[in-house]
């Protein structure tokens, strides 16, 4: 091996996949930026994935393909990988390497900052409060999303967890007048056609204004992947945190990600845990997600949510049962229900959101608010119970209470669940509504809401004919 130059380098030790693997390299930092030069001149870029004396460890971006053991020319730059950041970053699309592709120029600032982050201090955290509206009722009423939450959406393939996500990112808002929510949408391993999608959703609503993209495609190289949504986290960072800004960060789709660090373990030769994914996509995972919350003294905040397409629909896969342990709650999309037409499809039983008491009700949302979404859990979970027992014995045999909580589990998911890609329901008109399914049922068994909201709320708004 001789030395160029420096920290650059002639010649190569092995070549493994993404990973490319050189020794006789001393003063070389873990997570360091490497430029790599091809034979031909082209330039590429990696990052230090393990550095001791035996060897040095590259993970290349671009994949090695084209590489040369005796020719490649390698460069060590002496620092992480940095993201240039700017509020000028709304409104422009990146690349997974946050590099510009909208043809709107470079970011011009002084302000870099490495991507790696690190997980906010629990000592300096905030507690979540005050709830973010995203105009969908299942959401809003049910599981409301707290300011500083990481809220996952569990999906899986061919759900349509991509409108979603488009639906939350142009209705998504705060309640303090006058101030917007930054949106920091983050697509890792989506194909061509559906960021053209979420590109066209953006600009025609309006809401790219205040939208900044990073775009990794399908066709990209897998590599990539473990960059982008730390490019996403350290814009959100610097917004929320230096220009006290609110920022809802969306990642989508979180088993790409999870399948890149797969690969790159497999190209590593290491020990395999469950279903040949890392030993360590736990704490991988919780290296993401923990860069979310509020910060003791500081004004803005970062909410997550991320999105995943659970394999074979199985909620106890490696990737939904690490994420359902790191974040707090997690939103379920049915595939029963979106054979049924039914938008968006989300299963409010297995759904959950742990920090929404504490934003909603009186000063948050709405007084009955919590009492409300109790209740119309306990009524739905009681049309399942009904649903069953007229398998076995039919319709006709059921009592006139039950024949109730048949017509309000239709009614709920007909109306409530079911509200289409433009409806925009303001907190207000979701908890209406709620009351309204609930004027369905006899007042005796409302036993999750207070006398007092009853006289006021009961059958108030619309008397459904039964």
């Amino acid at each position: 091996m001789k030395d160029i130059a420096g920290k650059e380098y002639i010649g190569l030790e092995r070549i493994s996949g993404p990973i490319i693997a050189l020794k006789g390299i001393a003063n070389v930092g873990y997570e360091e930026i490497v430029e790599i030069k091809t034979i031909d001149g082209e330039l590429r870029t990696g990052r230090v994935l393990l550095s001791s004396e035996e060897a040095i460890l590259v993970q290349v971006f671009a994949g090695t393909s084209g590489l040369s053991l005796a020719n490649t020319r390698v460069r060590f730059l002496g620092e992480p990988f940095k993201l240039p950041v700017s509020s000028d970053m709304l409104g422009r699309i990146f690349s997974g390497l946050g590099k510009p592709i909208d043809g709107a120029g470079e970011i011009i600032t002084k302000e870099k900052r490495d991507i790696n982050g690190l997980p906010i201090n629990p000592v300096k955290r905030d507690y979540p409060r005050e709830f973010i509206q995203t105009g969908i009722s299942t959401i809003d009423g049910m599981n409301t999303l707290i300011r500083g939450q990481k809220l996952p959406i569990f999906s899986g393939s061919g759900l349509p967890h991509n409108e979603l996500a488009a639906q939350i990112t142009k209705q998504a808002k705060i309640s303090e007048p006058g101030q917007e929510l930054a949106i920091v949408f983050a697509a890792i391993g989506i194909k061509s056609d559906d960021a053209l999608y979420f590109q066209d959703q953006f600009s025609e609503s309006g809401a790219m204004n205040n939208v900044t993209m990073f775009l990794n495609l399908a066709n990209d190289p897998p590599e990539e992947r473990v960059i982008t949504p730390r490019c996403a986290l350290t814009l959100a960072e610097y917004l929320a945190f230096e220009q006290d800004m609110h920022v809802l960060v969306i990642l989508t789709d979180m088993t790409n990600y999870c399948e890149a660090l797969r690969e790159i373990a497999s190209a590593r030769e290491e020990v395999p845990s469950r279903k040949g994914y890392p030993g360590y996509l736990y704490s991988d995972l919780a290296s993401l997600y923990e860069r979310t919350g509020r910060i003791a003294g500081k004004k803005g905040s970062i909410t997550q949510i991320p999105i995943l397409s659970m394999p074979n629909m199985d909620i106890n896969h490696p990737i939904p049962d690490l994420t359902g342990y790191i974040t707090e709650g997690q939103i379920v999309i049915s595939l029963e229900l979106h054979q049924r037409g039914i938008f968006p499809p989300i299963n409010v039983l297995p759904s959950l959101s742990r920090l929404m008491k504490d934003g909603i009700g009186e000063g948050y949302t709405r007084a009955d608010h919590p009492n409300v979404a109790s209740q119309l859990y306990s009524a739905y979970a009681d049309v399942h119970r009904v649903r069953s027992l007229a398998s076995i014995i039919g319709e006709d045999e059921l009592t006139e209470t039950d024949k109730r909580f048949l017509k309000f589990g239709q009614y709920f998911e007909d109306k409530f669940i079911n509200q289409g890609f433009n409806a925009n329901r303001s907190i207000e008109e979701t908890l209406n509504l709620g009351w309204q399914l609930l004027s369905i049922l006899p007042k005796n068994k409302l036993d999750r809401v207070s006398k007092e909201e009853i006289e006021q709320h009961y059958k108030r708004v619309m008397d459904w004919e039964v």
